[in-house]
């Protein structure tokens, strides 16, 4: 029986599918295969917990517990914090990508010539996809389709909308200026708005920081003499 066989046996069918959706979302950066993670996750959760199991006193509550909190790290770690760093630098990256793209179709370009010139214009990991879809048209798919297979593998909500609006103006010939510069402005007012949520943020990071740090330190001078002197060390 062949590797991928058992593997096949061994998971349900819904984590496969549910794991290899979040695999393709990495795109161009994704270096390993939905089996290759299940596998790597199972055995070395066994490991964890034989190795607690062993050694610990209270082993199998440890392990158990150790176990589970690994089995859903090891998924955000290698996955789900990817897919969300992913998603913010491709957001960014949009907003200079569709601006371009919509001057080049305000020259009276079409979608085709539109892409490439933008996409001769960035080496932004979001022009990469869109120079993949293009070259796959040079192999018998249209436009339409590489832009649909292209939204697999982009976890941006946003930056999809603007793919199926594309999609949708190649199909019908409706004029897709007013609407790229509505969606260009969207993206960059995003932008602004995560900016000032995590400026806001900060005062309380400092403030936090403080407490575990700044208090523990000013009552240890406060009280150090203290207790030195208590002590007979003073």
């Amino acid at each position: 029986m062949k590797k991928n066989d058992l593997s096949k046996i061994i998971y349900d069918q819904k984590l496969v599918n549910k794991i290899n959706k979040k695999i393709t979302l990495l795109g161009l950066d994704k270096n390993i295969s939905v089996y290759e993670f299940l596998n790597t996750r199972l055995i070395t959760s066994i490991i964890i917990f034989l190795v607690i199991l062993y050694f610990s006193k209270y082993g199998y509550i440890l392990a158990v517990v150790f176990v589970v909190l690994y089995y859903y790290l090891f998924e955000w770690v290698l996955l789900d914090n990817k897919i969300k760093k992913r998603t913010f630098k491709l957001n960014i990256e949009a907003i200079y990508f569709f601006e371009v793209l919509t001057l080049s179709l305000q020259t009276g370009r079409n979608l085709v010539e539109a892409i490439s010139i933008t996409v001769n214009s960035s080496s932004s990991e979001l022009a990469l996809e869109f120079k993949k879809a293009l070259r796959e048209t040079k192999y018998g798919k249209s436009l339409n389709e590489s832009l649909s297979d292209m939204q697999k593998y982009i976890p941006s909500d946003s930056i999809n909308n603007i793919i199926i609006a594309l999609t949708q103006t190649n199909i019908y010939g409706s004029n897709i200026i007013d609407t790229m510069y509505n969606q260009v402005d969207y993206l960059r007012e995003k932008r602004i708005m995560e900016v000032k949520s995590k400026m806001s943020k900060i005062p309380t990071k400092i403030s936090i920081i403080s407490v575990f740090f700044f208090i523990p330190l000013i009552l240890l001078i406060i009280l150090g003499p203290a207790v030195l002197s208590y002590l007979g060390l003073g």
